[in-house]
Parts: C-alpha cells; sequence; structure tokens
C-alpha cells in the first residue's frame, strides 16, 4: 500500500451528489398548477386529438397558451424540477399517465372551451381521485395481508 498524504487524497477522491430531491409532494404540486390555472385570465388552448398521436409525439407535444406553458411559467415548479412545457415532460412531473392527460388537457374534454379554473377544478377532482384509490388499496391490501 503507498504512502499518501491528506492532500493528495482528497486531490484524487471522487465525490457523488445525490440528484436534488423535490421537496414538494405530488399533491402540493398539482395543487400548485391548479392555483396558476385559477389565476390565469381568459381562455386557454387545449391539446388537440392527443389520443391519435404515437407515444413519442404525445411525449414531444407542446403548444402555446395551453396548461402546460403556465406550468411551465411558474418558477417554483421549474425548481422542483419540471424540465419543460412539452407533455412528456409534465406528464413525468405530475405523475400521469397517458389516459390521465387525454381525460385532462385534450380538447374533446372541454368543447372549445377550456379556461383556467376548470381545468385547476379537474386536476383536483383528479387527485382527489386518485388519493382515494391508493387509500382504499392499502386497505385492500392489509386486509389480505399483504403490507
Amino acid at each position: 500500500m503507498k504512502y499518501q498524504s491528506p492532500q493528495e487524497l482528497t486531490a484524487t477522491a471522487t465525490t457523488y451528489t445525490l440528484p436534488p430531491q423535490p421537496r414538494m409532494s405530488r399533491r402540493q404540486r398539482i395543487e400548485r398548477w391548479a392555483e396558476l390555472l385559477d389565476q390565469h385570465e381568459g381562455a386557454l388552448n387545449a391539446l388537440r386529438r392527443v389520443e391519435y398521436l404515437s407515444p413519442d409525439e404525445r411525449r414531444a407535444y407542446r403548444g402555446a397558451n395551453t396548461p402546460l406553458t403556465v406550468a411551465f411559467s411558474d418558477p417554483m415548479l421549474r425548481e422542483e424540477g419540471l424540465k419543460s412545457d412539452r407533455l412528456g415532460d409534465t406528464m413525468d412531473f405530475f405523475d400521469m399517465s397517458d389516459h390521465d392527460a387525454h381525460l385532462l388537457l385534450c380538447d374533446c374534454r372541454y368543447h372549445g372551451s377550456m379556461t383556467g379554473p376548470v381545468v385547476a377544478r379537474r386536476l383536483r377532482q383528479h387527485a382527489d381521485r386518485k388519493e382515494r384509490r391508493a387509500r382504499v388499496m392499502r386497505g385492500i391490501s392489509r386486509f389480505f395481508g399483504f403490507a
């Protein structure tokens, strides 16, 4: 074994850093997005025909004046890890499936009348349903001894 001084050890040492962990829970991130949408003045553009896009096209999809741009314009959500206003990054950040994104953001659900408060209400309802479903599944798992 070769003798090394402390200075030599620190000069050759490899340091590893952990990626920053989000400080907000999923529910808090969705609630922040809903607050921003509640404050948005005027109409928003819905995402067009999301269900007909290929998975790669869906992930890359973006548009002007959409709920995605409202979320990405917030410095707090960007600091938490929202990478862009593309649908795929938004789905990852808010833990949404393709089906969730279609239900919440597609033009076929709004019939030309998408506004911030309407989307905010749907986001909150969606988060409530997800949380209730998770509680039920935990209860079932405990009942059958899986937890």
